[in-house]
């Protein structure tokens, strides 16, 4: 159990292990009368979100979400906090006046989330329902092996899956992904499973859904995205949504297009400072399309301040900046769905 506590309250051997969460020491307290088993400097508020919130309640719920955004990129600093809690009671110290609106309130919700994650993950697939190429009269959509491939990591590992798309129903398959010479595996078996077809055909319409029943988010490519879902605003709020929330946000291939208008909680662009991958211009040019999308994903997430990386062309190469984690390439797919899978388990 986590509880919270001012500094000056007088302390209870019931507190179990004490932990001072403020980055400024308690004025006129000393370290003996802390009972603390350790001070967090580094789980507090950054001086900038501090400074800027100065404990005001019309800034709370911002706040939260710019300090959840914090602690998930340094994780390190406060995953032990889970495993003591487990075993009994904890206590944040804090110095505020304000007993409701501080940072160890805020610690403490976030940590009781992590605790109260269910066992079975649940977790959304959000596909393309654009089907046009441009104006070159071809077919476009998901690329198979980019849903295949990780929607059979997920159900091995025995999540839950749910399928959505902007329009719902069948989305549209790029028909080049079927080909023989990208089959694969993971394809090949989901060409024989009736029930995965059925799913696919059936697919959720993405506005019914909410960020609060899922644990994590996963985007196929294909070039489908860059039509739709790169400016669907009920993608990229849930795409937000999910972020602030400290969950799982990834994206393969063409997909990583999608976060190209997605926010941080403070303002920035999501992917500003963070290490990201996605299909590389060199790839789309040996596809010849450079001229047909609406748009390069390696241009964009560098153009949003992204820390882009990349590895040899059609090679798995994969990315992870806390609880956004991308993909190059078809290959990737497995790869980055495994990694949410370790993310989910933290």
């Amino acid at each position: 159990m986590i509880q919270v506590k001012r500094v000056y309250d007088p302390y209870d051997p019931d507190d179990g292990p004490r932990f001072l969460v403020d980055r400024l020491w308690p004025r006129g307290m000393k370290k003996e009368d802390l009972h603390m088993d350790g001070w967090l400097k580094k789980v507090a508020p950054s001086d900038v979100l501090r400074h800027w919130f100065g404990h005001d309640p019309a800034k709370w719920d911002e706040f939260r979400q710019r300090y959840r955004s914090e602690l998930n990129e340094k994780d390190d600093e406060w995953r032990f906090l889970l495993a003591e809690a487990r075993l009994g009671t904890i206590t944040l110290l804090y110095s505020a006046h304000d007993r409701e609106h501080n940072n160890a309130v805020a610690l403490k919700e976030f940590l009781d989330n992590h605790i109260k994650r269910r066992t079975t993950m649940k977790i959304l697939i959000v596909l393309t329902s654009h089907d046009e190429l441009g104006s070159t009269g071809k077919k476009t959509g998901f690329w198979l092996e980019e849903f295949a491939a990780p929607y059979y990591v997920f159900k091995d590992a025995g999540a839950e899956i749910t399928l959505a798309s902007p329009k719902g129903g069948q989305p549209p398959l790029d028909p080049k992904s079927d080909e023989k010479d990208f089959r694969t595996a993971a394809t090949e078996r989901f060409r024989a499973d009736k029930e995965a077809q059925n799913a696919l055909a059936h697919t959720r319409i993405l506005r019914d859904l909410f960020a609060d029943d899922y644990d994590a988010v996963f985007y196929p490519g294909g070039h489908g995205p860059l039509w739709d879902l790169a400016e669907d605003r009920i993608s990229i709020f849930l795409i937000e949504s999910m972020y602030a929330q400290g969950k799982p946000v990834a994206a393969v291939c063409h997909a990583p297009g999608v976060f190209r208008h997605a926010k941080s909680p403070d303002g920035a662009p999501l992917v500003q400072g963070k290490a990201v991958t996605g299909f590389s211009n060199s790839e789309e040019a040996a596809v010849g399309l450079t001229d047909v999308v609406p748009f390069l994903v390696e241009d964009e997430l560098r153009k949003n301040g992204g820390k882009y990386a990349k590895g040899d062309d059609w090679q798995s190469f994969s990315v992870q900046a806390g609880n956004l984690i991308t993909g190059q390439n078809p290959a990737s797919s497995e790869a980055v769905a495994k990694i949410v899978l370790e993310q989910f388990k933290k």
